[in-house]
């Protein structure tokens, strides 16, 4: 066999830390969030508060560590022997390559009928594609409203209401209460979210004040038990969630928490203050951008009218002294000088108006007034182009040189057989003098 052979039949050859986040990856990917059933062995609490543990069988044990606030939310002692039903993510600590749980939460044995509940719609909704990436939106840089589904009694709308106030005031919030938690949730999560549809397509709602169309939803509620969260698990609320006209994102309980929901969502956020951050943009970052535009703006205008100017100065020192129409050519080329300085003076000022009013109209101002100095200085542009002295040419006239370059305009500078050039509106001509008179 060649060597070619040998080389293309060769395995690859990994560092070890990246085929242990490689491996990471794929057990994220194929089974989280996982439940586990075993007996706890080796269980100690650190003094920070996290809890390091063994879950064993008769076939096996896996590492399992439960960080400080999953372990704060225990209703019992976890002890030596004990049978428990944990929730978990499933990975790979890199430092010693061994599989761990981290422990989301723990159950004496025989409570988790509602993980296995939540693990089978998952499993279904899945295969039916409810959660592919293909299916995801990107989230709009500068929404023109933003719905909000959540409880009026809620600490998530505190926290929403604030960071948007802080980072976007002048975009509009939509607010749909619904009930989050009990019985009845899901179908009031549903009815809120049919609503919010509505107003992304700009018709008008009962009950809701008239509003830019919703062009982001946020789906938010602060964290609590798998009990607490169950309406999020509903699977009619997932079906309506896909149904989003507009990009929806689902920011429901802790980091750690997962829910249907969030699957469902083109975004899922760790908590409903992320959630209010990730489709409001500091307006700070939005004024300082303008500015930005604004200078290039007035940068481009004063370029412009240097170059209009050097034409005219060129244009000047070739025709030496023109005619009298030339003249006033020149001195009107001067006068739309001055109309265009006062125009860059105008022009700035209302670059500075439309700066104060970005927050009343932030997405459009700029564009309006692109437009309008882009006329203007077309505008100015065409009316160069019409007075340039070359068009006296056009219409018939010649300018006469010497062999110095000096212009000719009377007679008596000329002599019989002398050689002249006149220049035309296209090419040039070479003459010579039979019989220099006056007219």
């Amino acid at each position: 066999m060649s060597d070619g052979a040998n080389e293309a039949a060769a395995p690859l050859i990994w560092e070890v830390g990246a085929l242990c986040r490689a491996v990471a990856d794929t057990l994220q990917a194929r089974f989280n969030p996982v439940a586990v059933r075993g007996e706890i062995s080796g269980f100690s609490r650190a003094a920070s508060g996290h809890c390091y543990f063994t879950l064993k069988d008769a076939q096996g044990q896996l590492r399992c560590a439960m960080f400080r606030r999953a372990a704060s939310e225990l209703d019992f002692v976890p002890r030596e022997g004990m049978r428990v039903d944990v929730r978990a993510q499933l990975g790979v600590y890199e430092a010693r390559g061994d599989l761990q749980l981290i422990v989301q939460g723990m159950e004496r044995a025989g409570q988790g009928e509602l993980f296995e509940q939540f693990l089978r719609l998952k499993a279904r909704l899945e295969a039916e594609g409810l959660f592919d990436g293909s299916r995801k939106r990107r989230l709009p840089v500068m929404p023109r409203a933003i719905g909000l589904v959540t409880s009026l009694g809620a600490a998530a709308l505190h926290d929403v209401q604030t960071t948007l106030a802080r980072r976007a005031p002048h975009v509009p919030v939509v607010l749909v209460p619904a009930q989050v938690q009990g019985e009845a949730a899901a179908a009031t999560l549903c009815a809120a979210l049919s609503r919010l549809y509505e107003l992304c397509a700009g018709q008008p709602v009962r009950g809701a004040l008239a509003c830019p169309p919703v062009d982001v939803i946020l789906l938010v509620r602060g964290g609590g038990s798998m009990e607490d969260l169950w309406a999020f698990n509903d699977e009619q609320l997932a079906r309506t969630i896909v149904q989003s006209p507009v990009p929806l994102v689902c920011g429901v309980g802790h980091e750690t928490d997962f829910t249907i929901a969030d699957f469902c969502a083109d975004v899922r956020a760790p908590t409903p203050t992320a959630a209010a951050e990730l489709v409001a943009q500091p307006r700070a970052d939005w004024l300082a951008a303008l500015n930005l535009a604004q200078a290039r703006l007035g940068d481009a205008v004063r370029s412009r009218l240097d170059q209009q100017h050097q034409r005219l100065d060129g244009a000047t020192a070739q025709l030496g002294r023109p005619s009298a129409l030339v003249a006033g050519a020149g001195l009107r080329l001067s006068q739309l000088g001055q109309q265009l300085r006062h125009a860059l003076l105008l022009k700035q000022e209302l670059l500075a108006q439309s700066h104060k009013r970005l927050e009343a109209d932030l997405s459009s101002s700029l564009d309006r007034m692109r437009l309008r100095q882009t006329e203007r200085l077309e505008s100015m542009r065409t009316r160069l182009r019409l007075l340039d002295p070359r068009l006296v040419l056009a219409r018939g006239y010649a300018l006469l040189t010497d062999d110095d370059g000096q212009v000719v305009v009377r007679p008596a500078q000329v002599r019989t057989g002398q050689l002249l050039q006149a220049r035309l509106a296209e090419g040039q001509l070479d003459l010579q003098v039979t019989e220099p008179r006056l007219i």
